[in-house]
């Protein structure tokens, strides 16, 4: 007589002799147990080539910094040049392009003067308005 009993996940059968009661099967739990997908694994972000490793206490560059070019226009102030930065953007209704300016306060020790043209990068604040720094001079004033 073969009987067949219904567990969790599997069906067994079992032959048992006339006159004894049917024995179950039962089968490791490591081996009835469903097989589970491993938890995802979180990548590291990638490292650009400037970047070092934490445990040597270097700095990891997080990201790109921004980068203006404008016109000195005042160097009145120690190692502090007034970058202005023109821009052209387009009118939202009339479509014509308009000039935008803004003036930056930046750190300057390559000794800009009035009227060269600067690069001028992002940087950490180095006093209430100061932060952006002087990278290079591009082309001197005309004098």
């Amino acid at each position: 007589m073969a009987t067949k009993k219904k567990t969790d996940e599997t069906e067994s059968t079992v032959e048992a002799p006339a006159g004894t009661e049917a024995v179950e099967m039962k089968a490791d739990a490591a081996e009835k147990a469903p097989k589970r997908a491993k938890a995802p694994v979180k990548k590291a972000a990638k490292k650009s080539d400037d970047a070092s490793d934490d445990s040597t206490g270097a700095t990891v560059k997080k990201g790109k910094r921004a980068e203006k070019i404008g016109v000195v226009t005042s160097d009145k102030m120690m190692m502090t040049v007034v970058v202005r930065v023109d821009r052209l953007v387009k009118h939202p209704i009339y479509r014509k392009y308009v000039r935008k300016r803004k003036k930056f306060m930046a750190h300057d020790e390559k000794g800009a003067k009035i009227g060269d043209k600067v690069r001028i990068v992002e940087t950490r604040p180095m006093s209430a308005r100061k932060r952006w720094r002087v990278v290079e001079i591009i082309q001197k004033a005309d004098l």
